[in-house]
Order: C-alpha cells, then sequence, then structure tokens
C-alpha cells in the first residue's frame, strides 16, 4: 500500500467515524502534533494518546465535528491532507469553519509524525 493509499484510508474512516480505522496507521511511536493555539494543542505519542487527547476530547465538545478533504499531495516521504474542519461547540452553541493543511511523515512506509497546520484563532472563537 502506498503512503498515499495509506492516508486516503484514514480520510475514509475518518468519513465513516470509524475511530479504530483512523488510528490504524499509527504505531506505538508515531509522534502526532496539534497546533499551538489549538484547543488539543500538544504532541502526543502512539493511538492511545492520540484517541484519548485529540479524537475523544473533540467527540466530547463539538456536534458535528468534521474535516472535509479537498486535496490529497503525494510529496514522497511526506502526504499532505488539505481541507476544512466545521463544527458546532456543544457549550457555547457556535459553528466555525476553518482551513487545515496535515502534513504526514513516513519512515519505511510506516508513519512517524502527523503535523497540524490550522487556523486556531476560528476554532477557539466558537469555545468562548
Amino acid at each position: 500500500m502506498s503512503n498515499m493509499d495509506v492516508i486516503r484510508a484514514h480520510y475514509e474512516a475518518s468519513d465513516r467515524g470509524d475511530l479504530p480505522g483512523m488510528l490504524a496507521p499509527l504505531g506505538p511511536g508515531t509522534k502526532w502534533t496539534e497546533a499551538a493555539g489549538f484547543p488539543y494543542a500538544g504532541t502526543y505519542t502512539g493511538p492511545g494518546e492520540v484517541r484519548e487527547h485529540v479524537f475523544e476530547a473533540i467527540a466530547k465538545d463539538w456536534d458535528g465535528y468534521r474535516f472535509s478533504l479537498g486535496e490529497l499531495l503525494d510529496a514522497g516521504d511526506t502526504v499532505i491532507g488539505v481541507g476544512t474542519y466545521t463544527g458546532t461547540h456543544r457549550e457555547t452553541g457556535k459553528s466555525f469553519t476553518a482551513r487545515v493543511a496535515h502534513l504526514w511523515r513516513f519512515d519505511a512506509g510506516a508513519v512517524v509524525g502527523f503535523e497540524q497546520i490550522v487556523d486556531s484563532a476560528l476554532v477557539v472563537a466558537a469555545t468562548t
């Protein structure tokens, strides 16, 4: 399976709401970085930390939180997903739309890193 196929499968799992499928490409040493200023900012290691600190936290705080993929770019050992986040914060009832890029880094066919680049201010504004 190519790097592009691995990430395409992750996004397809996301579209289905399939958390195990979303976490499938992550190994125990995969470093996952949520952008500074984002409500879940930090670097998490492995699928367990990503599940707890990113996906479960988002599910708790947001209704209809979604990543819509617009473009998937092959840069060899890096795959870039460009798209849009949307959601409605459960506590405030405020919605947001923010552009985002995901940088997926591979080494020998395995995902070793993920980095999120997002307009965090738009997300944070929906939480207050």
